[in-house]
């Protein structure tokens, strides 16, 4: 297993690029991939390099009716230098067989799906890129060859020994949220929230917002769970049990904190300018205005990890796989906050 270094994973070298894993390749992860490169002079993206099997994105790029050049590298200064003329490939130790067919996973994939966000990984570790972007994956494969973590946020703090729970942060140019609770049915959420949660998530937060934002003194709203945040109590006690004493304490960690707040008056403009990143109770309080407010430029990024990881807030789409109708700009943004955070990150501990 991978044991982050004195250097929390960030590269000497500034024009590092990106490590960009290969996901589920019978979804839409090489598409976008080729768009985000075809695009790359347009959106001005960061270098990246693709843990990935070249002759799937020759296939993918074929059946796309672009011209791709593509070149195996084995070194970040290989992939910075091919970056401006070709995709550069970190190639797989095998190729994928059989070749992936577009909208049906298969489980024989699976170990090269985990063997590409651990060659990423480690490429971080040692300085060879700056960062991690992750294509979606499909749990349900994977669980079937035996992977044991419930999705990559866990796979990647297992992989990079994080102390602590990692967060998930989802953010689009206008928004910054963070779940508390994450995947679990909305009626164990009041029954599974917890003020140690909710501190451990303000934290982890507030640090990332100065670390990776390069925000000096972050404000953090907080979501009440019930409506009218309890309305009192009369409408649930959850709020002043629970939010309201972690609330307390993160302020006296020297953490801008405030609420619970009614969650129907966090997320118009005026709200959103008042506050960095929103805490919320549970998963689609965060997601839905999120996605609202920007559909296609959604990022998942992992706080609290030794390294900086980020990936599209979507999935694998395996329903339009092989169609040619993905958008890469979810990606594009996960590439670009992705660098953002790295270079924030070094300037941050350097």
């Amino acid at each position: 297993m991978t044991q982050a270094p004195a250097n929390q994973g960030l590269p000497s070298d500034l024009t590092a690029p990106l490590a960009v894993t290969m996901g589920e390749p019978s979804g839409i992860g090489g598409e976008i991939l080729i768009k985000a490169w075809l695009s790359r002079l347009t959106h001005d993206l960061p270098a990246f390099v693709a843990i990935d099997d070249p002759a799937r994105l020759a296939a993918e790029a074929a059946s796309l009716g672009v011209d791709v050049p593509i070149v195996r590298v084995s070194s970040a200064r290989q992939a910075f230098d091919a970056f401006a003329h070709s995709l550069p490939v970190a190639a797989l130790d095998e190729p994928l067989s059989p070749p992936p067919i577009a909208g049906t996973p298969s489980v024989a994939h699976a170990e090269a799906v985990m063997g590409s966000i651990e060659i990423a990984t480690q490429w971080v570790f040692e300085g060879q890129a700056c960062a991690v972007v992750t294509n979606p994956i499909q749990k349900q494969t994977l669980y079937e060859a035996g992977f044991r973590y419930p999705g990559h946020t866990e796979y990647l703090a297992a992989l990079t020994g994080a102390e602590g729970a990692p967060v998930m942060m989802l953010v689009s140019p206008q928004l910054k949220v963070v779940p508390v609770t994450i995947h679990m049915p909305l009626a164990d959420v009041a029954q599974s929230l917890n003020t140690q949660t909710i501190i451990h998530a303000g934290r982890v937060t507030a640090a990332a917002l100065r670390t990776d934002f390069g925000i000096k003194s972050p404000r953090l709203a907080v979501a009440a769970l019930n409506p009218h945040a309890g309305e009192g109590g009369t409408l649930g006690t959850q709020e002043r049990e629970i939010i309201a004493p972690a609330i307390e304490a993160l302020r006296q960690q020297g953490i801008r904190a405030n609420g619970p707040h009614p969650a129907d008056t966090l997320f118009h403009a005026r709200a959103r300018e008042q506050a960095d990143a929103v805490l919320c109770m549970y998963h689609d309080q965060a997601l839905i205005p999120l996605k609202t407010l920007d559909f296609d430029q959604g990022v998942n990024i992992t706080l609290g990890l030794p390294i900086v990881r980020s990936s599209p807030d979507h999935g694998t789409a395996l329903d339009i796989a092989g169609r040619g109708e993905a958008r890469a700009d979810s990606l594009i943004a996960a590439m670009k906050l992705a660098a953002s955070c790295a270079e924030n990150r070094r300037k941050a501990i350097s």
